[in-house]
């Protein structure tokens, strides 16, 4: 089935969780999506740990890593796992807090013009074809519902945030995302 976007900003089917970690955007402007990756803990796949995180409820005991990152207040739109499950946190309309310190053709503060979809992967590691197809689908719909986001203007965190992020890394095959993309 077809993914489609219901207002305000929520994509169907997908699994909702919904985050306590957004705000208001600053204008309505939605011009860039920002690839990601995560998996928690580092290197590991599955489970509920991205879900706890985004939703502001890690358990700091989980696991020995989560004690240094269990108060962040982190999100994203999406986040994509492995198997091509399609979870959605923030609807599209509102800001998730996904970018951080970031600058995209001049511009700081990504997180205000932004969509900010997460690939359950690692920076080292490649990503399943399911994740591609469903990465490829999301993003033609939401190029279609924000015509500003063009194939130019989807990015990953490593381009808008150098130095400070490596994600999604060089094992994601941005040739092969850009011709799905366009294959749609």
């Amino acid at each position: 089935m077809p993914f489609m976007l219901t207002a305000p900003g929520w994509l169907h089917p997908a699994r909702h969780c919904v985050s306590p970690h957004w705000d208001e955007r600053p204008g309505n402007e939605i011009s860039l999506l920002v690839v990601h990756c995560i998996s928690l803990p580092p290197g590991r796949f599955g489970g509920p740990y991205i879900d706890d995180l985004f939703m502001g409820r890690l358990d700091p005991a989980g696991d020995p890593y989560f004690a240094a990152i269990y108060r962040l207040r982190v999100s994203a739109h999406c986040l994509i796992r492995r198997d091509g499950e399609l979870v959605q946190y923030v609807p599209f309309e509102l800001r998730a807090w996904h970018a951080g310190l970031s600058c995209f053709a001049g511009r700081d503060q990504c997180n205000d013009f932004s969509v900010g979809i997460e690939l359950e992967g690692t920076d080292s590691g490649g990503y399943t074809d399911e994740q591609y197809r469903v990465l490829a689908e999301v993003s033609r719909l939401l190029m279609q519902a924000y015509p500003a986001i063009t194939p130019e203007r989807i990015t990953g965190h490593s381009d808008i945030a150098p130095g400070r992020k490596t994600d999604p890394g060089p094992g994601f095959d941005w040739a092969r995302f850009r011709a799905m993309l366009s294959a749609g």
